[in-house]
């Protein structure tokens, strides 16, 4: 094998004689093709997937100031081909050990006028991803730059169909429905999120987003001209400039993840591999966990002689609840709608005397986190990030001093590069004082949490924290989501919903809120969603006898290997993680119930005690579930049948 790469190789390496005309990459597998020439002294772009062209002569370039644009007039020198491999542990991710050859070429571009004179465009191929990137080499008259935009655009070959997230603005949490229609049919110039997952009319499926995002702007898309062009978020305050930085410089990777199996995409580990390797030399204290969110539920707490509030008796009842069940966070939050610090701000924001390092009166939080200790619970606490950032030091130190594990850091709400460096020195400061991070209000993730793991999960979609004051989520949306947002990692969710209803009895409810879909549509989340800080959003009292929640219980909150047998997008997905001997499946569907064949192939030889969990099918109370147990191996099938809006939940445990 390796003798038949070095002979591709070589025929590559043959082709730099021909710079001018093209140049060409391969990926490993040999099924993804880059090919890159000059038209006209612009730099363009072809990829084919097993020879069928699914982006065509694309245009590259970048826009500086004074109208100054990197795009025409363009030479090319002598282009630099290796293959590496990107081989690393991840200590929390959809597999613990990632290995994923790749082959680059580094295309270095000139212009022939102008003050920017020189960019390096660096692509690589990995089996079933395509990635480049831009790289500013220091210029012989400037030690810095400024970019006013990307002009890197992806011209489809055919009208593909689309999953998009379309957004008023680049001010957003990310959070809305997703819209399936034509490429064709997108609105000319509407700002498009990533991740975007694409299907070509040969079946082929392609996921455009970025990886190793820092220090510089998140990229959006729009439809300009029949084309899918690159939007830079703008710096806060105005509209023109994105990018300051100093040289040299890259700019993240624009990933293309492709293949003629939706599983490859899920499947992927491009995102990591793209991001520098780990910068915490002690992982010991990074552990992923469930945690309790009792913001969700509203605060419930049983009929007792205390006060319910933001107080040590409140959580203790959490607490005491996550020790009996193993749960390994409890998340100190806020309670009618006061935040656990001191402030003096509305809505949550901060305000001129707020003070994330003081608790409210009453509220001892040394006090709660010892006894946290004792019942072998970590503590978690939730923070606007525009009060914590300006006295980042002092809060870590202090948090750190009281025994807090983690936070959620929220309402970000911005990708523009100021907040990406303020994100960059959250993860940084807070592995300094041992301390997990969960971004809220914020983007998607680009595979940083590669490079600072104690980045355990974030949001980026809209979830079940809208079933308080909505009836958006619905089990369609859950599928959207997994086949677009979590595509790019890491994906928060306030799972654990266990008041189950039939649509005509939801009613919304701010307090014990109610959810759509099936209880084993709920428990198969766990699995098919990637996040390693799991919520258990409900209150105690709502799953301790449930029937289901001895599974929620039993679920990893990180995995040694990810499979996906089946997958269609619209329709339904399952998902197979392995957790060292033992594998879990989840497997939900849409508002149409079907009966799904998981084939096992992908167990060793020996024998597996399946627990399976089934809806009932009782249309009145979806709660309802079928528990059943067999022997189990790689050369039998599953089949299970899931309600509308349903799903099925499996446990294998190794004999």
């Amino acid at each position: 094998m390796k003798f038949i790469q070095t002979l591709v190789l070589l025929f590559l390496l043959s082709l730099t004689g021909l710079a001018q005309k093209s140049i060409r990459l391969l990926s490993p597998d040999g099924n993804i093709l880059f090919e890159f020439r000059l038209r006209g002294g612009a730099a363009t772009y072809n990829i084919f997937y097993k020879k069928i062209p699914v982006i065509a002569e694309s245009e590259l370039g970048l826009s500086f100031p004074d109208n100054e644009i990197f795009r025409d007039n363009l030479i090319v020198k002598v282009p630099v081909f290796r293959e590496g491999k990107e081989k690393y542990d991840l200590p929390a991710g959809k597999t613990s050990m990632v290995e994923d050859p790749y082959w680059e070429v580094i295309i270095p571009l000139q212009k022939r006028t102008g003050n920017y004179k020189s960019v390096n465009l660096v692509v690589r191929a990995f089996n079933h991803a395509l990635a480049f990137r831009y790289e500013f080499p220091r210029q012989a008259v400037r030690d810095s730059f400024t970019l006013t935009d990307e002009n890197t655009t992806f011209r489809f070959a055919g009208d593909p169909n689309v999953l998009a997230l379309f957004l008023p603005g680049f001010t957003t949490s990310h959070e809305g429905r997703y819209q399936s229609l034509s490429l064709s049919s997108v609105k000319e110039d509407t700002l498009i999120d990533l991740p975007l997952l694409l299907t070509t009319q040969e079946n082929i499926f392609v996921c455009i987003t970025e990886a190793a995002l820092t220090d510089y702007a998140g990229m959006y898309l729009v439809r300009s001209q029949g084309v899918l062009t690159s939007k830079l978020s703008p710096r806060p305050g105005q509209d023109r400039i994105r990018v300051e930085a100093m040289l040299p410089h890259k700019s993240p990777w624009r990933v293309i993840m492709i293949s003629d199996r939706m599983g490859d995409l899920f499947e992927s580990n491009v995102l990591t591999d793209l991001n520098e390797p780990c910068k915490i030399s002690d992982l010991s204290w990074i552990k992923p966990g469930q945690t309790t969110w009792p913001w969700w539920n509203g605060n419930v707490t049983p009929d007792t002689t205390f006060a319910p509030g933001n107080n040590f008796e409140t959580n203790k009842y959490y607490m005491d609840f996550c020790a009996r069940n193993g749960i390994a966070y409890h998340s100190v939050v806020e309670y009618g709608g006061h935040e656990w610090y001191v402030s003096d701000g509305e809505g949550f924001a901060p305000g001129p005397n707020t003070d994330v390092t003081k608790p409210v009166p009453g509220l001892n939080m040394k006090e709660i986190c010892e006894y946290a200790k004792k019942q072998n619970v970590g503590i978690r606490v939730w923070v606007h990030w525009a009060a914590l950032y300006p006295r980042l030091e002092e809060a870590f130190n202090i948090y750190e001093i009281w025994g807090i594990k983690g936070l959620m850091v929220d309402f970000m709400d911005r990708d523009d590069q100021e907040m990406i460096n303020i994100q960059e020195d959250i993860l940084k400061k807070a592995a300094e004082h041992h301390l997990h991070i969960q971004f809220h209000g914020v983007s998607k993730p680009t595979g940083l949490s590669r490079t600072w793991p104690n980045e355990l999960t974030r949001e980026g979609a809209m979830n079940y924290e809208y079933n308080k004051w909505s009836r958006e989520m619905t089990p369609d949306h859950d599928l959207d989501v997994v086949f677009t947002r979590m595509l790019a990692g890491p994906l928060d969710y306030h799972l654990g919903g266990f008041r189950a209803v039939p649509d005509t009895a939801f009613k919304i409810r701010y307090t014990r809120p109610l959810v759509f879909g099936t209880r084993c549509h709920m428990l198969a989340m766990y699995v098919v969603l990637e996040s390693y800080l799991t919520m258990v959003s409900d209150f105690p009292m709502a799953y301790e006898g449930q029937p289901g929640f001895e599974f929620l219980r039993s679920v990893p909150a990180t995995w040694d290997e990810t499979r996906v047998p089946d997958a269609v997008k619209g329709k339904y997905i399952v998902m197979a993680r392995r957790k060292g001997n033992d594998w879990f499946i989840g497997s939900i569907t849409g508002h149409e119930g079907r009966t799904i064949d998981i084939g096992l192939a992908f167990l060793d030889r020996n024998e597996y005690l399946a627990e399976i969990y089934t809806d009932a099918g009782d249309v009145t109370n979806p709660n309802l579930l079928i528990k059943n147990t067999r022997i189990v191996s790689s050369s039998d099938t599953l089949s299970l049948k899931l309600s509308p809006g349903g799903g099925a939940a499996v446990y294998l445990k190794k004999k």
